[in-house]
C-alpha cells in the first residue's frame, strides 16, 4: 500500500462509488479496484458494504478514512515543506547566534543579505556557544555564528570579525585615563563577568589567567550589555568586545587592552558532514564572500 492508495481510499470513501470515485481520479475503475484491495489487505478487512446501488462505507473503512483524510494531508504539508527548504531563494535558513552579535553583526550580516534574497526566511535561535553546537548537531540550526571556533574535526569555519577586546571601567576610574592598559592591573579588581558556558566567558578566563590572575566576580550576566551597564553603575571592572557593545549610554570607559592576544574572534560555523539546505548553502556563500571586519 502507498501513500496514493491511500488519497484514492479518501475520495472513494468521500464518494462511496466506484465509477464517480475513479472519474474524479482520472483513472480506470479495474486501477481503482486494485488500490481498494491493497488498502484492504493492508488492514485485514473489508471496509466497504457492497450493495447493489454501490458502496457502503462499514465501521473498519469510517476509521481508515479518517486516518487517510489525516495521513494525506501530513503528507501533503511535508511535501510543502520540503519544498520550500528546498527553494534557495525563499527556503528557510535556521540561524544559531550568540546573543553578543545580537545587535551588531548579527543583524548587519541579515540587512546586507536582504538586499540579494529578500525572498530569504530565517529562523533564529539565541544562545551560548556551547548551545549553538548543541543545535548545530542536533540538526536544529544549519549555521551558526559564534566564537571561540568549535571542534575542527566536526565543524567547519569562516571568521567574520576580529574585535579588539578593552577593560571597560566605571567612570573616574583610576584606569580610565590610560590609553592603554595591562590587563594586570586590573588583578584586584571586582569583575562583572558572562556566566561559566558562553565562550567569551571562557576567552576573558584564559586572559586573566594569562596574565597572572583569577577574576573575583561580583556578578555574572548573561549578554555583554547588562555587563556594560553595570560597569557603569560602578559595580566592578569587565573585560569586553567593545564593538560588540553598540549605542551604550552606560557611561562605562573602555580602555584598550594591551597585548597581541587582546581580539576576538566570531566566525561562521557548520556541521561538515551534514548536508546544508540549498537555502542555507545560499546564505553561508553570500557570507564567505564577505570580507573579514577588523574593529
Amino acid at each position: 500500500m502507498h501513500v496514493e492508495d491511500l488519497r484514492w481510499f479518501a475520495v472513494l470513501g468521500e464518494t462511496e462509488h466506484l465509477t464517480a470515485a475513479a472519474a474524479a481520479l482520472g483513472t480506470s475503475q479495474p486501477n481503482l479496484s486494485r488500490s481498494l484491495r491493497r488498502v484492504e489487505e493492508a488492514f485485514g478487512v473489508p471496509l466497504f458494504e457492497r450493495e447493489h446501488r454501490g458502496l457502503r462505507l462499514n465501521p473498519y473503512g469510517r476509521i481508515v478514512l479518517e486516518a487517510a483524510r489525516a495521513g494525506t494531508a501530513a503528507v501533503d504539508s511535508a511535501q510543502l515543506r520540503i519544498g520550500a527548504l528546498l527553494d534557495p531563494e525563499s527556503g528557510i535558513v535556521r540561524l544559531a547566534f550568540l546573543h553578543s552579535v545580537a545587535t551588531s553583526l548579527l543583524p548587519d550580516l541579515l540587512k546586507a543579505y536582504r538586499a540579494v534574497g529578500p525572498s530569504a526566511e530565517f529562523a533564529l535561535r539565541q544562545g551560548a556557544s556551547t548551545g549553538i553546537v548543541e543545535d548545530l548537531e542536533s540538526g536544529d540550526a544549519d549555521i551558526g555564528l559564534t566564537a571561540p571556533r568549535p571542534d575542527p574535526e566536526r565543524f567547519g569555519w569562516h571568521p567574520l570579525e576580529q574585535q579588539r577586546l578593552a577593560l571597560h571601567v566605571p567612570p573616574g576610574h583610576p584606569l580610565a585615563t590610560r590609553r592603554r592598559v595591562e590587563l594586570a592591573a586590573a588583578a584586584d579588581e571586582p569583575f562583572v563577568g558572562l556566566q561559566p558556558g558562553f565562550g567569551f566567558r571562557r576567552i576573558s578566563d584564559e586572559l586573566c589567567r594569562a596574565a597572572g590572575f583569577v577574576p573575583r566576580l561580583a556578578f555574572e550576566a548573561t549578554d555583554l550589555n547588562t555587563i556594560d551597564s553595570l560597569v557603569g553603575a560602578g559595580l566592578g571592572v569587565a573585560v569586553l568586545p567593545s564593538s560588540a557593545i553598540r549605542g551604550s549610554d552606560s557611561g562605562a570607559v573602555a580602555v584598550p587592552l594591551a597585548g597581541v592576544q587582546s581580539r576576538r574572534e566570531i566566525g561562521m560555523t557548520w556541521r561538515l558532514r551534514a548536508q546544508l539546505t540549498p537555502a542555507a548553502e545560499r546564505f553561508r556563500a553570500f557570507v564567505r564572500s564577505r570580507p573579514v571586519i577588523s574593529t
